[in-house]
This record gives structure tokens, sequence and C-alpha cells, in this order.
């Protein structure tokens, strides 16, 4: 497809716009270590849904409304999986007793590594879809195998001390035995030491990493376009730190979530499988994965009532 705007100044200005963002949130908005409230953090989820919307409205006025339904099928995918992952992240700042003070650090740092990490991915999967026609049969078994496993996995907490990233980064870097604030590293007797919260940012981005290779397949099969496809993750990942505290205090709510997540995976996994024969409309897939999502929030809720746990 020919664009009005050439495609390298479409992901310059994009990343320039991401670059400013960032700088803005880690060194104005969020310059001094607080305790995120609930209130910020529901401001801050509007700001970023806002902004993506925003986003979509220049994809429609650019490529057409075929591809702003991409974009909007797109990010609403990678919001709702990244619920999955916030789950974990919880689990691991509680495991680690990370001040509340610092969660919003950690989640910047290691939403930075992931955008590199998913950049690097999203241009690996379009260069393979492009020279293999059948790595679209891989992508979409992968994708009904893991929303078969994410349906059958029992929720067990991982014990992180056997997390291969921590036994890598406690034998490969002086770790301190106590945290220093803020600080992911200090000197000591001229010796560089890290410090327990670096290691917490390396597990953060390597957990986003493992959720990164069932959610990158999935948006492939909504869109093969890679500026779509890395401009709605970009926006659901920079989302994810404001719902990380929006949510991280009722994630015990929605009991039949993982079962939603699941389906949305096979779902789209089979979109992928069968889309040399049959290729499902956006539409469709929009509205499956937005009804699926309704269902399994509504169904939550009235398991969470019928339990007579209420107020």
């Amino acid at each position: 497809m020919l664009h009005a705007i050439p495609e390298v100044w479409l992901y310059t200005g994009f990343i320039v716009l991401v670059l400013i963002l960032l700088s803005l949130d880690l060194g104005v908005f969020n310059k001094t270590p607080h305790v995120v409230k609930l209130s910020e953090a529901l401001g801050w989820s509007a700001f970023w849904v806002t902004l993506a919307m925003a986003f979509n409205g220049f994809v429609y006025w650019e490529f057409g409304v075929d591809r702003a339904k991409e974009f909007f099928a797109g990010y609403l995918l990678e919001q709702s999986l990244s619920v999955d992952n916030i789950f974990v992240i919880i689990l691991i700042l509680r495991y680690f007793k990370v001040a509340p003070q610092y969660h919003h650090k950690v989640l910047f740092w290691g939403i930075v590594g992931a955008l590199v990490m998913r950049g690097t991915m999203i241009a690996l999967g379009s260069a393979l879809i492009h020279a293999f026609d059948w790595i679209f049969y891989v992508f979409g078994a992968f994708l009904i195998f893991t929303g078969i496993r994410m349906a059958l996995d029992k929720e067990e907490a991982e014990d992180l001390e056997k997390n291969a990233v921590v036994r890598l980064a406690r034998r490969f870097l002086r770790i301190t035995p106590e945290y220093h604030q803020e600080r992911f590293s200090i000197m000591k007797d001229g010796v560089r030491w890290f410090t327990p919260l670096f290691v917490v940012v390396l597990v953060v981005e390597f957990t986003d990493l493992i959720f990164a290779v069932d959610s990158i397949p999935a948006i492939f099969a909504v869109t093969n376009d890679p500026f779509i496809v890395f401009t709605s993750n970009v926006f659901a990942v920079m989302g994810l730190r404001s719902l990380f505290f929006a949510v991280a205090g009722v994630m015990d709510l929605f009991h039949y979530l993982k079962y939603g997540l699941s389906f949305i995976l096979t779902f789209i996994g089979v979109k992928m499988f069968i889309m040399h024969w049959y290729k499902i409309p956006i539409d469709v897939a929009l509205g499956v994965i937005a009804v699926t999502l309704a269902v399994s929030i509504i169904a939550s809720l009235m398991h969470r009532k019928r339990g007579g746990r209420w107020g």
C-alpha cells in the first residue's frame, strides 16, 4: 500500500512521540517516588486509552477504515492479554517485597525494555511471515496450544528463587542483600554492586518477553501490517503501568477472565490456521474479542456476588 506519509517518517515520528512521552512520564510527572493512588491510576489509564484512540483516528485518516479496525482489534487484544501479565507482575513485586513507592519505577524500566524486545520480535515475525507462508500454521497451532494450556493450568505461584533470571543475576552480578531506596546500583569500596530492585526489573522484563511470545503471533492474525502491529503493541504496553495500579487491588475479582483469554487465544489461533482457506472478517474477530471479554468479566462479577463477598 502506498502511504501519503513515507514509511520511514511514520516510524520515526511515532518513536519520537513515544520517547517524549516516556521522558515526561519519568522526568516530570513521576520524578519523585510515590505511592500511586487509584484516582491517579484511573486518570492515567483514561489518558493512555484516549491517546490510543486519537492515534487510531490518525490511522483511519492515513490508511483507511480497514487498518483502523485492525489497530483497534490489535490494541484490544494486547490490552486484554496484558491483564494476565499484570497478575504475574503483582506476584513478582510481592515476592521481592518491593516498597509501593518504587513500583512505578520498576514498571517504567521494565516496560522500556519490553518495548525494545517487542519491537525486535515484531520485526522478526514480520520477516518470517513474508519469507515463509507456512509460518501461519506454526503460529496458529502454537496459539491453540497456548489457549488450551492456559485454561487447564492450575494457578500456582512460581518459586522465584528458582527463576532462571534470578539465578543468573546472582551468579554473574554482585547483588546487595538489601534495597537502597529506588537505586538500581551502588558503589561500595570502589566496586559496582547491583541492588535487588535491578533484579526485579530483569524478572519483569523476562516475564513480558514470555507473554510476548503468545501475544505477538496473536496480533499477526489480526493484521500483517508491521506498523499497525508495532503501534498497537506499544500503546498497549505503555498503558500497562497505569492499568496495573488501577486493577492491582481487585485482580482476584476476575475469576473467569483466564478462561476468556484462553478462548480468545484459541480463536485467534484457529483464525490464523484457517486463513488460507477462509479469512474471518476483522469485524467478526473484533466482535468475538469484545464479547468474550465482556462475558468473562460479567460472569466473574456474578460469581463474586453469589459467593457472598460483595461489600
